[in-house]
Parts: C-alpha cells; sequence; structure tokens
C-alpha cells in the first residue's frame, strides 16, 4: 500500500477568497497563479458565468512543504464546532512566560486581521499554554 504524499486542508466558507487571503495573513502562505491562460485571478473569474463565480479559491506554501488550503463556498453557514481544527504553531520549544508571550503576540496580530480570541488556556502543570481563535468567517483554530 503506498503512503500519502500531500494533501489539502479544505475549509467550507461563505467567501471563499476573504478567508484565503486571510489565511495567507496567518502563515505565510501566498495565492497561486491563475489558472494557465489568464494574467489575472479577476480575469479568470470573469470568464466564468455568474454563478461559478467566487466559488473557491486556493492558498500554497511558498516553500512547497505545507498543504495546499483550498476554500469552498458552501450555502450553509456554520453551526457548530468543527471537528477538526489548524494549529498556528508559533510556541514551539518555549515554556512557561515566554510561550504565553509569544502565543499573545501571534494573537495580537491575528485579531488585526479580523480573528477573535476565544479564551487563553494557561499552562497547567499537564498541557502548555495555548489560545483558542475563531478566523474572519468562525472557524476555530488554536494560537500553540
Amino acid at each position: 500500500m503506498a503512503s500519502v504524499k500531500q494533501f489539502q486542508v479544505t475549509f467550507d466558507c461563505k467567501d471563499p477568497e476573504r478567508v484565503a487571503r486571510f489565511w495567507c495573513e496567518v502563515l505565510g502562505y501566498e495565492v497561486p497563479p491563475p489558472p494557465a491562460g489568464f494574467a489575472t485571478w479577476a480575469d479568470y473569474e470573469t470568464s466564468l458565468p455568474a454563478e461559478k463565480r467566487g466559488e473557491w479559491f486556493a492558498a500554497k506554501d511558498p516553500t512547497g512543504v505545507g498543504p495546499r488550503l483550498f476554500f469552498q463556498r458552501v450555502p450553509e453557514g456554520k453551526v457548530v464546532k468543527n471537528r477538526v481544527h489548524l494549529d498556528v504553531r508559533v510556541g514551539t520549544g518555549l515554556v512557561g512566560d515566554e510561550r504565553l508571550a509569544a502565543l499573545r503576540a501571534e494573537a495580537a496580530r491575528l485579531v488585526a486581521l479580523g480573528a477573535v480570541v476565544v479564551q487563553e488556556l494557561i499552562a497547567d502543570g499537564v498541557n502548555e499554554s495555548c489560545i483558542p481563535m475563531l478566523d474572519i468567517e468562525g472557524n476555530e483554530f488554536c494560537v500553540d
């Protein structure tokens, strides 16, 4: 049996391009080039029937290491907690006050982009600190 070498993470959302661009800012990702034959994404979008415009958008890791992120428009809004979420790893290797300061600094940067802090979970002797947050459409993620 062959092992999986690549995967993408897919987000259901209301406004794929807006959410994709938010995650590009969060992770240092970039928007891939438009499809062949189009100079810009706007050119590509205007070539589609009106009902297909804005249906999806993507983001990629410029280093090629991280997974591609795919954002697809769905008609329904988010109604329950995500079963899977991303952890934005900024505190790896840090502990105590140093870790919490790094997490808070990243959370502040993300709030400026439109994210919302849900709560701060402070280290309790078993688990290290993390900050659960919501992206611009209410999807949960953690600054960890």
